[in-house]
């Protein structure tokens, strides 16, 4: 089975002054903190073992708010630690040693599905993973797209409207060819931690997500899903507001 992967990194800037003395990941988000969120995406998906790897501010306090999971539904919750801000890559391989118990034995090792710490997915994901699963075995990677109105904020996928294939990948272009975004949940196959040690940092200093999944592509192991449901990256003050409303009104929605 395979185990999640939570990324709780980063400064949280966009949420600056709330994010001066906090983690911008435990947040409050109507009546949850921030990271609770993709969390509860990972155990939708029927994981039991998810690692957290947190960075930043008030790391501690990640532990005093999710424990051991077991209140979330989950076998284990482990916890690794990010220091600095070298990216999203550089961040999941922290999780490394919690996924592949035997490193001699590629197909001992597990596959994992890595959501971001601060994306909600308003419908659930496990439709897009169980497809994932059946149709190509857990094997190569998978990563969700989903059309924005601002492409140039995240990477940006071009599909060939022929062959039905990822094309080209950019991290935040001037001028985005599609507006298809690569939002924050991803599947991969064990072969993500040799594909780590072999990219290097980008122009911003930084490990970039895209450039892994580049070298899927190139092998011609890259799926992708487009994701039709409501979806925010909650690194902003609109976004975060606009999810707590969101949760209020399907709170509310219920009691009715």
């Amino acid at each position: 089975m395979a185990k999640g992967i939570l990324l709780a990194g980063g400064l949280g800037s966009r949420l600056s002054p709330l994010t001066r003395d906090d983690n911008k990941h435990l947040l409050p988000v109507y009546t949850k903190r921030m990271v609770e969120i993709p969390l509860a995406s990972l155990v939708d998906l029927g994981l039991e073992d998810v690692v957290v790897v947190v960075g930043g501010k008030r790391r501690g306090a990640f532990f005093e708010l999710l424990g051991n999971g077991h209140q979330y539904g989950l076998e284990r919750l482990y916890y690794a630690s990010q220091e600095g801000e070298a990216g999203i890559p550089d961040a999941l391989k922290q999780a490394e040693p919690f996924i592949t118990k035997e490193h001699s034995l590629a197909d001992k090792k597990e596959p994992c599905v890595v959501i971001l710490g601060d994306n909600y997915f308003e419908d659930s994901l496990k439709e897009i993973y169980e497809d994932w699963l059946s149709q190509h075995g857990g094997k190569g990677a998978c990563c969700i797209l989903k059309q924005v109105d601002n492409p140039w904020h995240f990477g940006v996928a071009e599909v060939d409207s022929e062959t039905g294939q990822i094309v080209a990948l950019d991290e935040k272009p001037a001028e985005p060819k599609s507006d298809l975004a690569v939002v924050g949940c991803y599947f991969f196959d064990a072969d993500v931690w040799s594909y780590i040690d072999q990219i290097k940092p980008s122009a911003r200093g930084e490990l970039e997500i895209t450039d892994i999944l580049k070298i899927y592509m190139g092998n011609d192991k890259l799926r992708y899903y487009v994701y039709n449901g409501f979806w925010q990256d909650l690194g902003t003050f609109d976004s975060w507001m606009n999810v707590s409303k969101r949760l209020e009104e399907k709170e509310n929605a219920t009691k009715r």
